[in-house]
């Protein structure tokens, strides 16, 4: 090899195109979640704080851990019901691999665990993956829904600020789009049977296609979008039980406002565990909607991050034991069923 010359790899000689690094995105959202503890903790005051610790009432917290772990388990039976025209889950290996995936999640940038569980799905009861991904659309996009109507109500009754407005819109746009597209998939079956180009993504396409009409033209299609109000609304009782546990004394309202906002600002992918954005929403949301002091608004938020983390990196944890594989693995297991 001459000096100055560099390995190509074929793929890029053919397109005439560079690849990113992989680790770019990677860096990318780091530094956006370091940014984001910044802003929020810069002028915390911790040594006049963390001593308030003593005086948290305990018995709201385990009240807010035990309602957080149930969330995945009715999340696991409404993935149950959604898949029941293509697959016939026992709801023990859904909640298991729904934990797999958040673990993933806390651990990986970049939401690797959606992918993961979807693939654990495929490779425990042998459905097609692009069928279990079509499972996972549909259940982002009822939630994105139920969220905008959510909010409406929510904007009818409260000033909220700029940001959270701004963020309705995209979410707003993104569903609309997304919807728009599942309307077709599932009004137009034949467009499925239609996509024959060469392109490796074809047929992977046309299963994702076919996964969407059979699961929303189904009857347990509208039993899912009822089961998403059980999902949501078990939401919302950790974060009262956790602003009840710091003496915050807001309405049971004042808690479903703030899971509005959290889901509307971590929506799009980011570092592990939503870091640093999880912060920054749970601060706008109590303290520039709902007046909480700035001070305690940071240190209730911070403890809500750890309440919702670290069960779920231990009930992950044991999953991933029970699967006898390491999360890496899984994760490059995925990425091989995706592409």
């Amino acid at each position: 090899m001459g000096i100055g010359t560099a390995k190509v790899d074929p793929r890029q000689r053919q397109s005439g195109v560079r690849r990113l690094p992989n680790w770019l995105g990677t860096v990318a959202v780091s530094a956006l979640s370091l940014a984001c503890l910044l802003w929020v903790y810069h002028d915390f005051n911790w040594r006049a704080e963390l001593p308030k610790l003593a005086r948290v009432h305990w018995a709201w917290v385990a009240l807010a851990v035990s309602c957080d772990m149930l969330v995945y388990v009715s999340q696991a039976w409404r993935w149950n019901i959604l898949l029941r025209p293509v697959a016939r889950l026992p709801l023990w290996k859904s909640v298991q691999a729904i934990y797999i995936g958040l673990f993933a999640n806390e651990i990986l940038p970049l939401r690797a665990g959606e992918l993961i569980r979807c693939y654990l799905i495929t490779a425990w009861d042998r459905v097609h993956f692009p069928l279990v991904l079509s499972s996972a659309l549909i259940e982002r996009l009822i939630d994105g829904v139920w969220l905008i109507l959510c909010f409406g109500v929510t904007a009818h009754f409260l000033d909220l600020p700029r940001q959270v407005d701004a963020g309705v819109w995209v979410l707003t746009s993104v569903v609309s789009v997304v919807g728009a597209l599942v309307l077709f998939a599932v009004t137009n079956r034949k467009f499925a049977r239609h996509v024959t180009t060469r392109h490796r993504w074809a047929e992977p396409v046309r299963m994702v296609v076919e996964g969407l009409h059979l699961m929303g033209r189904s009857r347990s299609f509208l039993a899912a979008v009822a089961a998403s109000l059980v999902y949501l609304g078990l939401q919302v009782v950790p974060i009262h039980a956790m602003l009840r546990g710091y003496d915050v004394n807001l309405p049971w309202g004042a808690a479903a406002v703030v899971l509005v906002v959290l889901r509307l600002g971590t929506i799009v992918p980011a570092a592990p565990g939503n870091l640093g954005l999880f912060h920054v929403c749970g601060y706008l949301a109590l303290h520039k909607v709902f007046g909480v002091d700035s001070q305690t608004a940071k240190m209730v938020t911070g403890a809500m991050f750890f309440v919702v983390t670290v069960p779920l990196l231990i009930a992950g944890a044991v999953a991933v034991i029970f699967t006898g594989t390491e999360i890496r693995e899984l994760q490059r297991q995925a990425r091989e069923q995706r592409g």
